[in-house]
């Protein structure tokens, strides 16, 4: 059975002493029926923000952009006890995907993505599977005490920076981190807080960060592939079993530390690893061309 929920479209002005003149763009009400939430937003340009709200909304949508400067679709609708949102923002005037591999090579670019902001706050009483497609510019996601049982960030060429900033880790174990960049780059911090069961980090040509630096609260396994790209693993105290396997190719770079010791082909750990070891952060690497490096992380 479908229902339709309540979606407003709004010019509510606000007050944005950093960020200009901001005005409510949407906003999606909590119905009883809605158990959890599936929530899809694709942004194609412009600054990106996604912090954490104590507000009963599903979604509440700011932005300093004129309802003329750009396009979007929305779709929504309960299935079951889940609602499902889907928020598609297009941009009128932003880089083609020519332009945008000019500017990351060559670097050589008009375009100010940072004059165009959205602002987007999730409530933290309900339950996220969160999706969330950049094409170029910036965003950046406060995931702190929201409760996401399963995160999915795909950037083209935009720099995403995943954190908790006020170190309030997931309500709830998350079942899969995953996180894709092609040309761009994406920076995630304190993945620890995320309880995340599985990682997936998937790298093209750009650059990702992944911060295990602080003890995890669960087993996590990280499955990574790097193609020309570069992936950087900061890795927590030796105190934390570490298990590492890399299957490489004489095309690109390796960098271990000396906390991992080659107990097999390909396969490295650390002291503190056995087969029993609890809360074990366990890597099963590919990469063709480009570069991993793992760096312990400093105290």
């Amino acid at each position: 059975m479908q229902r339709k929920i309540w979606l407003t479209v709004c010019g509510i002005a606000i007050a944005g002493l950093a960020f200009g003149q901001m005005k409510k763009q949407f906003s999606v009400e909590n119905t009883p029926a809605c158990e959890d939430v599936r929530l899809i937003v694709k942004a194609n340009g412009g600054n990106c923000f996604i912090k954490p709200s104590k507000n009963a909304e599903i979604l509440n949508v700011f932005s300093n952009q004129t309802e003329t400067a750009y396009a979007h679709s929305f779709r929504k609708e309960v299935k079951g006890r889940t609602c499902e949102i889907l928020l598609d923002l297009q941009e009128m005037h932003v880089e083609g995907i020519s332009q945008t591999i000019t500017t990351r090579f060559f670097g050589a670019s008009n375009n100010t993505p940072g004059d165009n902001l959205w602002k987007m706050y999730l409530t933290d009483s309900k339950p996220y599977f969160l999706e969330l497609v950049y094409g170029v510019g910036n965003a950046n996601i406060d995931l702190s005490g929201l409760s996401i049982k399963n995160l999915k960030i795909n950037t083209g060429s935009a720099d995403v920076t995943v954190g908790y900033y006020s170190s309030l880790e997931n309500q709830v174990d998350m079942d899969t981190f995953s996180v894709k960049v092609d040309l761009g780059s994406v920076n995630v911090k304190n993945i620890n807080l995320s309880r995340a069961r599985f990682v997936l980090a998937d790298v093209g040509f750009g650059n990702m960060t992944l911060d295990f630096s602080n003890t995890p609260l669960v087993d996590n396994k990280i499955k990574g592939s790097v193609g020309a790209g570069n992936l950087t693993i900061i890795l927590p105290s030796e105190e934390t079993a570490v298990l590492v396997k890399i299957q490489d190719s004489w095309l690109c770079s390796v960098n271990v530390p000396r906390s991992l010791n080659k107990i097999a082909e390909n396969t490295f750990a650390n002291k503190a690893y056995t087969s029993a070891s609890k809360n074990a952060l366990v890597f099963d690497l590919d990469v063709s061309m480009g570069n991993i490096v793992f760096k312990e992380a400093t105290r």
